[in-house]
């Protein structure tokens, strides 16, 4: 099929450059890649993957916990946090919630 399009994306440089090293790999081309896509797009009618609102974390239950659970889950809490993943509210925020629910 002969190519006559442009399509100009502004992405993440560091997000291509990642993309850029795996399709290298594999011997796609970023063009190829995309037209992959597009082409999955157009043949299933939707997006090749689910597109959902993230979903809140469990309840923490301490009466129902083993002390190695609850390690764990803060272990997974903090380094979310040091990741970025968390929302960080005031305490205030977070007490207000806790009364909330």
């Amino acid at each position: 099929m002969k190519k006559s399009t442009t399509l100009n994306l502004k992405i993440n440089p560091e997000v291509k450059e990642n993309a850029e090293k795996i399709l290298s790999q594999l011997s796609i081309s970023m063009s190829c890649a995309v037209t992959m896509f597009l082409n999955q797009v157009i043949l299933i009618e939707s997006i090749l993957f689910p597109i959902a609102l993230p979903q809140p974390p469990s309840r923490v239950n301490l009466d129902t916990m083993s002390h190695d659970e609850l390690i764990t889950k803060l272990e997974k809490s903090h380094n979310d946090f040091l990741n970025g993943k968390n929302k960080t509210i005031s305490l205030e925020e977070f007490i207000k919630q806790r009364k909330d629910n």
